[in-house]
């Protein structure tokens, strides 16, 4: 089949189920795996060109409405009468295997998907068991843009990482998937952790002063015992499989006699 996927995640799944060879088109933002690099692009996710799609004559196109505005794209897919399915949106990790199966569905793989789902389902019960036997947690605040100041509320993966890796997000109590914050009520929570993952930019791009210098943070517990993290985006911020790599690497940092590590070079996620 020729398909296109016009968000990151969307290209991850289809990689994961084995299908990166068949993609011939994939938005700007999508950058893994890298066997994708050389693929034509599309646009960034919020504006895609629908003439290079249609140029691209795809028999499917793999849609998404997890960022508002993208109803625009699907709205042009069916004016155009291209063949596209929108992938569901997912707010857990279980939602995550749920949107593996219905990639797998789309492309006519099942027996793909039901694999992949049980690895899936097999590791995220391996943490829930280890989980059991910690002796300590740790309250994690997760920073996911700056200014204005927003993090993940209690309906998001990231309070379910927290916790599957020994941890507990600082604003889980508040039932939304983003929550908008500030500085100063961050600091009152006085977290065990600071994990900065800003949403679209690179670890590389972000200032470890800047955050360091905001006022009255240097009287946090995480600052004075050096817990602050600067992380990989696309392994915290982005609804795929590989969530499970971002699990793996918190889960390490705060409980590293605990946890086993995974790598994303294989398919099945298998041990390294």
């Amino acid at each position: 089949m020729r398909l296109i996927s016009v968000c990151p995640s969307n290209t991850e799944l289809l990689h994961y189920l084995d299908l990166s060879d068949d993609l011939v088109g994939v938005d700007d933002y999508s950058d893994w795996p890298f066997q994708i690099q050389s693929l034509p692009r599309v646009g960034p996710d919020l504006n895609i060109d629908l003439d290079k799609v249609e140029a691209l004559k795809p028999d499917l196109v793999f849609a998404s409405l997890s960022v508002p505005g993208m109803e625009k794209n699907v709205e042009q897919l069916k004016e155009r009468n291209i063949p596209y399915v929108i992938v569901p949106n997912p707010k857990t990790l279980t939602e995550v295997g749920d949107a593996i199966q219905f990639v797998a569905n789309a492309v006519n793989c099942p027996e793909r998907g039901k694999e992949l789902r049980n690895k899936f389902d097999s590791i995220l019960s391996q943490y829930r068991e280890i989980k059991q036997g910690l002796s300590t947690t740790y309250n994690i605040y997760w920073e996911w843009w700056p200014k204005p100041v927003f993090t993940p509320g209690r309906d998001n993966w990231l309070t379910e990482i927290s916790d599957l890796a020994g941890g507990s997000n600082v604003f889980e109590s508040q039932s939304a998937s983003s929550v908008q914050t500030d500085w100063e009520e961050v600091r009152s929570t006085n977290p065990d952790v600071i994990a900065i993952c800003w949403v679209g930019v690179s670890k590389n791009k972000i200032n470890e002063k800047n955050i360091l210098n905001r006022a009255g943070w240097k009287e946090i517990s995480a600052i004075k015992n050096k817990q602050l993290y600067i992380l990989e985006e696309p392994l915290f911020c982005r609804p795929s499989p590989r969530l499970l790599l971002g699990l793996s690497k918190i889960a390490n940092l705060l409980h590293p006699n605990s946890y086993p590590t995974y790598t994303g070079k294989d398919l099945l996620l298998q041990n390294d």
